[in-house]
């Protein structure tokens, strides 16, 4: 609820990594891996802004930073095939209004 990410192992309840006010304290509505490239991650905040974590890139703060502007954005999944190389990596935007919105994210964060 204040924007905070924990990266925990499954063998322990402490994080691996705490990400605190990771997104100016607006509540996190989703954050999902990429599921072709596993040290990407995205999350979604309370305020429809769509955060890029690259962990190889960049391990304390978000790489990219993408605001939906035009609705609000209550649910998001990630589409993508991990088994095919290709690295096409989509990301379903679910709207107040009931719209979907299907978004591509940048090869560098999709290739494996």
């Amino acid at each position: 609820s204040d924007g905070s990410i924990r990266l925990h192992q499954m063998t322990s309840e402490y994080p691996l990594m705490q990400w605190n006010g990771s997104t100016n304290g607006q509540p996190i509505i989703a954050l999902q891996w990429a599921l072709t490239r596993p040290a990407v991650f995205f999350v979604l905040d309370a305020s429809s802004n769509i955060y890029v974590w690259d962990l190889l890139e960049n391990d304390l703060q978000p790489v990219a930073k993408q605001a939906i502007p035009s609705e609000n954005v209550v649910a998001m999944a990630l589409l993508g095939e991990p088994e095919k190389p290709n690295g096409l990596l989509g990301l379903a935007l679910a709207k107040g209004s009931g719209q979907i919105d299907i978004q591509y994210a940048k090869k560098k964060w999709a290739v494996p």
